[in-house]
């Protein structure tokens, strides 16, 4: 039987790029301590990838985490020692790797001289503690030298009984290759066991209900055989024995045979019965473990109850309507609709955890960073990551993961100092930086703290006038000087480099809905806060009507609303409305008329204000009325229209109207654009 292993090829490579991870992590652990656990762990995961790649036949692949595994399995045994050399040879393979697997998902050719380099540096490194002739080597070589293994090991004669799972072949699995792969290794003889095959009316064709008895004879030990079925290793009942003489086979070297079971040997019958107990026995455990979903598929499902959400309100609605005349009917009518409402709700819930994962997906790549920046500028740093398991949306987490390498390298170039430079200022030579994530208010806070020199405001201040985003007229409190910061291609640095000088920029925070700021005090240290939804499939919102529109805001940009009062309000040489807002002035946003619609209410005393903050400043919206709070499903605009500049999104009312969702920081950034050609309303009716 032969199989076709690319539509497994997803999988073995989401299983390399964990193992990848594990690696790369056990890794930076070995700097602190040697733990022998931790290099098992990375031994592992080489081994699983190189018998991975083996059997996919990506050779380049196999020929790298081979001579790793060599190294590590001289770090295990105790005849190598850790130190820094080794483990940034095997960091730089980890890297190498990584591209290889990625190419291999892009069609991409791996870059040939680098794989050289690398592969001699491993081989260097084996042979200046003579591992290549060390004769009590674990690791088997490549098997296109299988003599070389051979001459390891005394000729023996092995009995294997392989009894798979019943979902060997559903898992992709395949017993011709694997005996293939032994008689590479020496004389096979393979019996196969057919007790267990049911009828041919009654046979699943995807079920493996065969087991194997295998005689290897030749210069072979234990370990290379188990590797050999390491690829169905934790799925089927393996036994090996050493025998003196070999039983007796009916089949051929290296060929596989079908054999009914004989009522006179009874022996492989009673094998095969515990056999069965086994896998039956596992099978609870996998199916009560976890699957692999495209996130494709979770999306798909997701906006389905997302459009379920939206028929549930819009029979809510008319459910209202018919109740109105009363009676018992409309009661149960009205009870029904809230337990709709209810189990939708929940279905709905249910169905984003699982796009929910863990922080400590975008956390994971900072100790590397962290390691090799430091290196690289001769500063230490202690690096410590709290709250890793506080779970976020994955597509949050794929648009946060550049701003926050962008704000842990700008820790590590601007703001941790040399231990010389810490040393003179009386701190301690080794600086900290901490990464911190927590829930708040169904918003995930992350933090960068780090004890550097704090930000410079002088230079801030003096470069923000150069590149003509401030005058020198203006007066800007420290917390608005600090957060010029975050505009896009700012920064203090006199020369661009490969560490930071082309500025941070924080558009995707402000793009999802979060906000951004930043606490400094000179000599002792920074603190940025980056404030987000959980998920970016539903949003918290404010409906607000201007003449027929509704809109909704965010309620994490909301700050207030208030009813507008006449002695508060002022103006600014005719070009824009201020109103004073405690001790400062904040502009009065007509947005109606921005986004380009007409109506609404012209008086602001006859309608409301509702005070948002956005890059650290306030500015208030003007609305007709408030109509209530409502969680909303997010629909994209550029996706099923064309993008609006203040605008973030939309959403479908229970009654069927379509409300826009604003971009508060966006409308605010168009407001200060455009303000000189906005026409502002007489303030006669105010005064």
């Amino acid at each position: 039987m032969s199989m076709d292993l690319s539509e497994f090829l997803d999988v073995f490579l989401e299983e390399c790029f964990e193992g990848l991870e594990a690696m790369e992590s056990g890794l930076l652990h070995l700097d602190e301590s040697t733990d022998l656990e931790e290099i098992n762990t990375i031994f592992r995961a080489a081994h699983s990838i190189k018998g991975g790649s083996a059997a996919f036949g990506f050779d380049h692949i196999s020929q790298i985490t081979h001579v790793m595994e060599t190294l590590l399995d001289e770090l295990r045994n105790g005849s190598r020692q850790v130190d820094k050399n080794i483990v940034d040879l095997l960091l730089a393979s980890v890297d190498i790797l990584r591209k290889m697997v990625e190419g291999l998902k892009t069609d991409e050719t791996p870059d040939e001289a680098r794989v050289a380099e690398l592969k001699k540096k491993l081989e260097m490194a084996l042979a200046d503690s003579g591992a290549s002739s060390d004769p009590e080597s674990e690791t088997p070589p490549e098997s296109d030298a299988p003599g070389e293994d051979q001459d390891q090991a005394e000729a023996a004669s092995w009995h294997i009984q392989f009894i798979p799972g019943p979902d060997l072949f559903r898992d992709g699995n395949d017993p011709v290759r694997i005996f293939e792969a032994l008689a590479e290794l020496g004389s096979l003889r393979v019996r196969t066991d057919a007790t267990n095959l049911p009828s041919l009316s009654e046979l699943d064709p995807a079920t493996c209900h065969l087991h194997w008895e295998a005689t290897l004879e030749g210069a072979v030990t234990e370990e290379q055989i188990r590797e050999t079925f390491s690829w169905v290793e934790g799925d089927c009942q393996l036994e090996i024995s050493q025998t003196e003489a070999a039983p007796e086979a009916p089949s051929d070297k290296a060929t596989v045979t079908e054999t009914t079971a004989e009522p006179a040997a009874p022996a492989p019958a009673e094998k095969s019965a515990a056999s069965v107990a086994k896998p039956a026995k596992t099978s609870p455990n996998r199916e009560s473990g976890s699957i692999r979903v495209s996130i494709e598929k979770v999306d798909l499902l997701i906006n389905l109850v997302g459009e379920l959400v939206i028929t549930q309100s819009m029979l809510n609605q008319a459910g209202l309507n018919q109740a109105q005349g009363g009676g018992a009917s409309a009661e149960a009518l009205l009870n029904g609709l809230a337990q709709l409402e209810r189990n939708t709700r929940e279905l709905q819930e249910n169905m984003l955890q699982l796009r929910m994962l863990p922080i400590n997906v975008a956390f994971n790549r900072f100790p590397r960073l962290v390691r090799d920046l430091c290196n690289k500028m001769g500063k230490k740093v202690d690096l410590a990551l709290t709250g890793e398991q506080t779970e976020v949306d994955k597509t949050v987490l794929e648009k946060i993961g550049d701003p926050l390498v962008h704000l842990v390298r700008n820790s590590l170039d601007h703001g941790l100092e040399t231990p010389e430079v810490r040393a003179a200022a009386g701190k301690p030579e080794q600086g900290r930086l901490e990464l911190s994530a927590q829930h708040e208010s169904g918003n995930i806070v992350i933090r960068i703290i780090d004890d550097g020199a704090g930000l410079n405001r002088e230079k801030i201040l003096q470069k923000a006038i150069e590149n003509g985003l401030v005058s020198d007229k203006d007066e800007l409190s420290e917390e608005r000087i600090d957060n010029l910061i975050f505009q896009p291609g700012f920064s203090t640095a006199d020369k661009v480099s490969d560490l930071s000088g082309r500025g941070v920029g924080m558009d995707v925070v402000k793009r999802m809905g979060g906000t951004v700021s930043i606490h400094s005090r000179q000599g002792e240290g920074s603190t940025v806060m980056i404030r987000l939804p959980l998920t970016l499939a539903i949003l918290d919102g404010q409906l607000a009507s201007i003449g027929e529109d509704t809109y909704i805001l965010p309620l994490i940009s909301i700050v207030e609303s208030l009813q507008i009062r006449s002695e508060n309000l002022n103006s600014v040489a005719g070009s824009s409305e201020l109103y004073r807002f405690r001790d400062e002035y904040i502009p009065i946003i007509r947005f109606n008329s921005l986004l380009g619609n007409s109506g609404g209410i012209e008086n602001l005393e006859q309608g409301l204000l509702v005070v948002v903050e956005a890059e650290g400043q306030h500015a208030g919206l003007f609305v007709d009325r408030l109509q209530g709070q409502q969680q909303v499903v997010i629909k994209s605009l550029e996706t099923n229209f064309q993008q609006l500049e203040g605008v973030s999104g939309a959403t479908i009312l229970g009654d069927g109207q379509v409300a826009l969702i604003l971009d508060i920081p966006g409308l605010v950034h168009l407001f200060h654009k455009t303000r000189n050609q906005m026409t502002v309303p007489a303030l006669a009716a105010a005064s």
